[in-house]
């Protein structure tokens, strides 16, 4: 058992009947009254995120987690195959696990959490930031250079993202897989 001062960011803890990763969280020490932490929880099974607010002191239960490195391989409606970069097993994560699954293409390393007492992948993590190819967008108008202004793009995912105007097909840029936005063009 551990409490609320063990909180930190990618924990796994058993909470009202599921498992759910701490996404973000806030110990907060008003002037008056108790201490608490204020929390963002997401379930490892269904995606959705909750808000809750733990006292100072409450104990939480945590799951053991093990963490590897798999390379991503290949996707087949809801679910995703990974493979074990250190000894080739392959695993099936479902989508729901996964923060933003149209921004990973294949041979991409990540971070799966496995659950060490029935073995179960609990969560996805992708790097800060990942290079795509834009496979579609429309060509920016010379002189149309308002600060800011931005263009939907396509990147070789399949995902959508909003680019500057001076982004053109063929181009790579990086993006943060967190907020799902450009961050860059790579200049080769």
């Amino acid at each position: 058992m551990a409490s609320t001062s063990d909180i930190r960011k990618g924990l796994c803890i058993k909470y009202s009947n599921d498992i759910f990763k701490i996404v973000e969280f806030l110990h907060v020490k008003p002037g008056k009254g108790p201490a608490f932490v204020r929390t963002k929880l997401k379930s490892v099974t269904t995606g959705k995120v909750i808000d809750n607010t733990f006292s100072a002191g409450h104990k939480i239960d945590e799951i053991r987690v093990e963490t590897n490195k798999y390379q991503y391989l290949y996707s087949e409606g809801e679910d995703f195959n990974f493979m074990n970069v250190d000894d080739y097993n392959q695993i099936v994560v479902n989508i729901n696990s996964i923060d933003n699954p149209g921004l990973m293409k294949e041979g991409e390393i990540v971070s799966i959490s496995i659950n060490t007492e029935d073995g179960l992948p609990l969560s996805v993590d992708m790097p800060a930031s990942v290079v795509l190819e834009v496979t579609h967008t429309e060509p920016g108008v010379k002189g149309n250079t308002a600060t800011n202004a931005t263009k939907p793009a396509t990147v070789e995912t399949g995902a959508k993202i909003n680019v500057p105007l001076f982004i053109n097909e063929g181009d790579k840029i990086k993006v943060d897989t967190a907020k799902g936005s450009y961050q860059e063009r790579i200049k080769e």
